[in-house]
């Protein structure tokens, strides 16, 4: 079901896991480039409509096993995950730190949502299938109604993203693009 209409008084934007080692990965369909830029419109888009922008970000959980040999190597060969981008931090009504892939889980996202009376939520970040679509599950088992925005999100592999696009959110959201989630705060 198309975006026709997003109520700024009771939608939030969510942007998941924006960061700068995130950002820095090779990912498709969308280059990451692209991603950032699209979520710089949303975010932009959201806070001239007053409506809140929640940046979330994943962090190590402290007291985790101590790394293995292969761990050490991986982490090597990739950036660290680090802060949201820089361009997006000053967009943020609120900061989210999550552990996993669910920005709900073991966080306040659902309280600060409720507390600004959100009722939907639009999602952009990265990756598609796995922190987008585990925070849109999650979002709509405790009711609120979903759309991810599909140009402003992007995998780790072009044919994981159009199977979450084409066989899992319609389930569960509306799929839309960044223009028409911009014109429906209008």
């Amino acid at each position: 079901m198309p975006v026709s209409s997003l109520d700024r008084a009771s939608t939030a934007l969510v942007l998941v896991d924006l960061q700068r080692g995130v950002v820095s990965r090779d990912v498709g369909p969308h280059p990451a480039d692209t991603v950032l830029e699209n979520a710089l419109q949303l975010a932009e888009a959201f806070r001239a409509a007053g409506a809140p922008v929640v940046l979330v970000q994943v962090e190590a959980r402290d007291g985790a096993a101590p790394p293995t040999d292969a761990d050490v190597q991986r982490r090597r060969s990739r950036p660290a995950l680090g802060d949201v981008v820089e361009e997006l931090r000053p967009l943020g009504d609120v900061v989210v730190v999550k552990h996993g892939w669910d920005a709900f889980h073991e966080t306040d996202l659902d309280a600060q949502l409720r507390e600004r009376s959100v009722d939907t939520v639009v999602l952009a970040g990265l990756a598609t299938n796995m922190g987008v679509e585990s925070t849109a599950r999650s979002a709509f088992e405790r009711g609120y109604a979903v759309v991810v925005v599909e140009d402003a999100t992007s995998s780790v592999d072009a044919v994981m993203h159009e199977f979450a696009v084409a066989r899992v959110f319609p389930l569960i959201a509306r799929v839309t693009t960044t223009a028409a989630a911009v014109a429906a705060l209008g």
